[in-house]
């Protein structure tokens, strides 16, 4: 299986398992992951295709960053996290571990994008230092 595949079918299987009935559906990942969340009407669009291919060049880089994707492709049928987060169309969102959003774009961004924005947040500033002074 390629990367790409092997990326898709990770966040396919991330997406489908079943979100927890809460006010917030990205309550679990609060203080532990940062969700970035990836909206396509359909799986089709060629945004959110190009996304896949992106995140499937060095998923190790996002694991680094504790960094879990989820993505919603059925906007026929709003789930509770399209309800939060309220996309339109092919939308990227990155969530901190504080459970805000950082970052909402309307395209698609590489690695080195996410990362560089992700590096900028305190709470991952925090981290870095911390890991330095181990």
């Amino acid at each position: 299986m390629n990367k790409t595949r092997l990326v898709l079918a990770l966040c396919l299987s991330i997406a489908a398992a079943a979100l927890p009935a809460s006010a917030n559906p990205l309550e679990e990942y609060l203080w532990v992951k940062r969700p970035l969340v990836i909206f396509a009407d359909t799986p089709e669009d060629p945004r959110f295709v190009r996304q896949m291919e992106l995140l499937a060049e060095n998923p190790e880089d996002l694991e680094e960053r504790d960094v879990v994707v989820l993505i919603d492709t059925d906007a026929a049928n709003p789930s509770d996290l399209r309800k939060l987060l309220r996309p339109r169309g092919f939308q990227l969102t990155i969530v901190g571990k504080d459970g805000q959003v950082k970052l909402r774009k309307p395209r698609p961004w590489t690695i080195r994008e996410l990362n560089r924005s992700i590096d900028k947040m305190p709470l991952r500033q925090q981290e870095i230092r911390q890991r330095w002074e181990r």
